[in-house]
């Protein structure tokens, strides 16, 4: 029987931050959408008025996701809240209550939504390459692109909670309540992105520990000394916001007899930490950039790949970024956040 009372709706969690504000942008211009954002700050007044309702709350607030289930009909929920792998690192306890129990209330909701609309509720969530781990940088050398299923013992609890929700994500989707006599079948539509360091040109960095990239670009453009926390050698994958929020939506619009997995890597370029002050130099000549490693940053970022292989997105649901390392900083990095401190 149609449920013509709760309004059909998309949830984001975690709207406020830097994937959430494009996200909402690009689903608010592809229309269709009543759109839900979610965060435990105040939504910001740009995006009040591209959504049906937003609210301040938390993910682990039950109450408030009972509230959403009995008013809305969630068809897809892009869990982005989550506490960041430099502040987890200080309060692991609590970032294992934000983002593990906070994914289990929403996968939960998700469940509950399923049965009552009688079709699975898609679950996007991004992951990080954080739920990867080397023992040392030889190692991450000598390994060269990472595949989804190797070199999985992440040093972080940032790392370790989004590699367990990824394999909550799976079990969910293929094994929810296996022994059941009533075993429910694909309620929830779980799909994930292991997303390399994001740059966003739009958002001031919230201190992630890849977020050395684009603090050197703001601190550039406002003429301000950045003491880099990584080594010049240092290298990893990054990767333009705008490719990421694209990425996201194509991986939710792919059909699903499609997928052959439920998390994917994706990537666009790994420069180096030298490379990328290289190229603020040229952009902002006088800018002070140097290099002061902090050991402890240092050693998380050294467990993370220099490079990951996204051969499986590419395939199954035709992952191709718009973004390469010249077009990134030349046309969307650079100019606009040039213009942001003029």
């Amino acid at each position: 029987m149609p449920d013509t009372i709760r309004t059909p709706a998309t949830l984001v969690t975690g709207a406020n931050g830097e994937m959430g504000h494009g996200l909402i942008e690009r689903l608010a211009e592809a229309g269709g959408h009543h759109i839900i954002a979610m965060d435990v700050r105040p939504i910001d007044d740009a995006l009040k008025a591209l959504c049906g309702t937003t609210l301040v709350g938390d993910i682990l607030d039950s109450r408030l996701l009972e509230r959403l289930a009995s008013e809305y009909q969630i068809r897809a929920i892009y869990h982005l809240a989550a506490l960041l792998s430099t502040r987890a690192e200080f309060t692991p306890e609590a970032a294992h209550r934000v983002n593990v129990e906070g994914t289990m209330s929403l996968l939960k909701l998700a469940i509950e939504q399923s049965r009552w609309q009688g079709a699975p509720v898609q679950f996007l969530f991004p992951s990080s390459i954080a739920v990867y781990g080397f023992p040392s940088v030889e190692a991450k050398r000598r390994a060269g692109k990472v595949r989804e299923h190797e070199w999985t013992q992440p040093v972080t609890m940032y790392g370790c909670n989004k590699l367990y929700c990824e394999h909550l994500g799976r079990y969910y989707t293929r094994h929810y309540r296996q022994l059941a006599a009533d075993a429910e079948k694909a309620a929830v539509d779980f799909r994930s992105i292991r997303f390399p360091g994001l740059i966003s040109a739009v958002t001031v960095p919230s201190g992630g520990t890849s977020d050395y990239a684009p603090e050197m670009l703001h601190a550039a453009a406002q003429g301000k000394p950045y003491p880099c926390f990584v080594r010049e050698d240092v290298r990893i994958p990054f990767m333009a916001m705008p490719d990421a929020i694209t990425a996201l939506l194509s991986l939710q619009a792919a059909p699903l007899a499609r997928l052959t997995q439920t998390v994917y890597n994706i990537t666009s370029f790994s420069p180096s930490a030298g490379e990328i002050r290289s190229i603020v130099r040229g952009a902002f000549p006088g800018s002070d950039v140097t290099f002061l490693p902090d050991d402890k940053r240092q050693a998380i970022v050294d467990s993370w790949p220099e490079d990951v292989d996204d051969s499986a997105a590419r395939r199954d649901w035709g992952f191709a970024p718009a973004y390469d390392q010249k077009r990134a900083f030349e046309e969307y990095l650079i100019p606009t956040i040039r213009r942001r401190y003029r």
